[in-house]
């Protein structure tokens, strides 16, 4: 795997590229159909301390096998995708996951092949709605159910939800996701902006998607604010959606905590700072916002803000709740701060260590003194989730 990922990155024409891509993919295949999850890690493993450029190909190869594949069905060749619809949902209640009804299942079906996937596709759903805990765990759990799907949308046959699933943490914000396998004869296309050979049709999509889905979606989750992504790729869905919870996660902190201590939001103040990894390169992982009620000290709760693969904090990135202003980071988080109604914003210019509670394993947060505290909500307050994605 590493000699085929490192071939890969040396090769000098596109042709000799693609050679060495199909020739890792059939190994990859191998491994995943065998459930060699641990070969695959070790190769990640020592590729990523190399820093070499071959990590980032035999992750996009590893992604690429385990998330799609070519099956026969009645002597005729089908490609198939694993999909991921992802709903970022915020709420002061708890938002639902788990199995639903038959008839919602035919219905979000529906909606999703006739506003996001090509014409001459074939859909198989999964009758569940999705936590992040209840995703597949290894590139191995997901080859098998990218497989499992795309025989039951040739078969016909409906899926079924799983016996037992883990536990969903509590979180004020989180995502949820809706699962499903696409077919399509082999180089058919699979969504309608191939089908009309015309990206820009991906908005028109999302838009359609989000009008006719969300009135269905939100039988699923009742209570929530709800937000729909275009559904896409699975892999890419999953971190678009890390990254797009971020904001809706201020926004849900500072609502729930004005509404569960009957506050102004003028009354918090908000502490941000940013925050490394002790064994890292030195750069900001993560930011940590503290909220503090005015005019106490004591840090009352805390939200993390992690950066993903090449984010960076100094980096001016496109700002999703304002598109034609692109901001770093620390732009964004004070200015959705400001947007929420709070106005007494400090920033600590020094760097913390990613540091988390010994008896508990809650991050640990930064006051208006620069010192790395526990966030404890005020004891006349009502039990809040414990943790806030």
């Amino acid at each position: 795997m590493i000699a085929l990922s490192k071939a890969i990155i040396q090769a000098s024409s596109r042709v000799e590229e693609r050679s060495w891509e199909r020739e890792l993919d059939t190994l990859l295949h191998k491994a995943l159909r065998l459930g060699h999850q641990a070969d695959i890690d070790a190769a990640l493993d020592q590729l990523f301390k190399s820093k070499s450029e071959a990590y980032e190909a035999l992750m996009d190869s590893v992604e690429a096998v385990s998330e799609s594949c070519i099956v026969e069905h009645d002597g005729k060749q089908y490609q198939a995708l694993l999909i991921a619809g992802p709903i970022l949902a915020w709420t002061r209640f708890a938002i639902a996951s788990g199995p639903f009804s038959a008839d919602l299942q035919l219905t979000l079906s529906a909606q999703l092949q006739a506003h996001v996937l090509a014409a001459d596709t074939q859909l198989a759903m999964a009758p569940l709605l999705y936590s992040i805990d209840q995703l597949p765990k290894t590139h191995a759990d997901t080859f098998a159910l990218t497989h499992r799907m795309a025989q039951a949308a040739l078969a016909r046959t409906p899926l079924r939800s799983p016996a037992t699933l883990p536990e969903t943490a509590p979180f004020l914000a989180d995502t949820r996701y809706l699962l499903a396998v696409v077919v399509a004869p082999l180089g058919a296309p699979l969504f309608r902006w191939q089908e009309a050979a015309n990206p820009a049709e991906r908005s028109a999509a999302l838009e359609q998607w989000q009008a006719q889905g969300k009135p269905s979606v939100e039988r699923l989750l009742p209570g929530c604010g709800i937000e729909l992504l275009l559904p896409d790729a699975y892999f890419i869905s999953c971190r678009t959606a890390d990254k797009e919870i971020r904001p809706a996660s201020v926004k849900a902190a500072v609502h729930y905590l004005t509404h569960t201590l009957n506050i102004g939001p003028e009354e918090l103040s908000a502490v941000v700072g940013g925050f490394i990894d002790p064994q890292g390169e030195g750069r900001i992982d993560e930011y940590r916002i503290s909220f503090v009620l005015r005019p106490n000290t004591d840090v009352i709760y805390g939200l993390v803000w992690p950066l993903y693969g090449e984010e960076d904090a100094s980096e001016v990135v496109a700002d999703s709740t304002d598109t034609d202003t692109p901001r770093m980071p620390i732009q964004q988080i004070i200015g959705l701060l400001r947007e929420a109604g709070v106005v007494h914003i400090k920033r600590h210019e020094e760097l913390f260590p990613m540091e988390f509670c010994d008896d508990c394993g809650a991050p640990l947060y930064c006051d208006l003194e620069g010192e790395l505290v526990h966030a404890e909500m005020p004891e006349e307050a009502s039990q809040a989730p414990s943790h806030l994605h």
